[in-house]
């Protein structure tokens, strides 16, 4: 038996060997066919998101109280979403953790119904103008 096993794996080295020596990688070029307005679109989006703090968006708020509670706040939804990055507002004499830029209540619908879950006190809102 111990000929057998021999024999298999001086013939499995072999073919293993003879077979690398003849595996190469390829080399090719890639050509991206793409249509030209694709390009103004993207710079259109660009433009339009650029305006983050756009007051026609909907916003969700998560907490409403002092320092501390709103910046442990923060990191739980920080850690529990990946989504929307929360943001800590100061309006006298409370601090808000703010979180999304939903374009429609839809979005934020939708998005509120996966906060509620682990912020029940969470709701849907529009910031108002800065007047400045």
């Amino acid at each position: 038996m111990k000929p057998l096993n021999l024999k298999i794996s001086f013939l499995s080295l072999l073919c293993f060997t003879l077979i690398s020596t003849y595996c190469f990688s390829q080399q090719g070029n890639v050509t991206i066919n793409q249509d030209k307005h694709i390009t103004v679109l993207l710079d259109l989006k660009k433009e339009m998101n650029k305006n983050e703090t756009d007051s026609e968006r909907y916003k969700i708020q998560v907490y409403n109280g002092n320092r501390s509670g709103a910046h442990a706040a923060k990191k739980e939804f920080s850690e529990s979403f990946a989504d929307w990055y929360p943001t800590i507002h100061f309006e006298p004499p409370n601090f808000k953790i703010w979180a999304g830029n939903f374009r429609t209540r839809l979005e934020a619908d939708r998005a509120l119904k996966r906060i509620k879950r682990k912020f029940p006190n969470a709701f849907i809102f529009k910031p108002k103008k800065d007047i400045n």
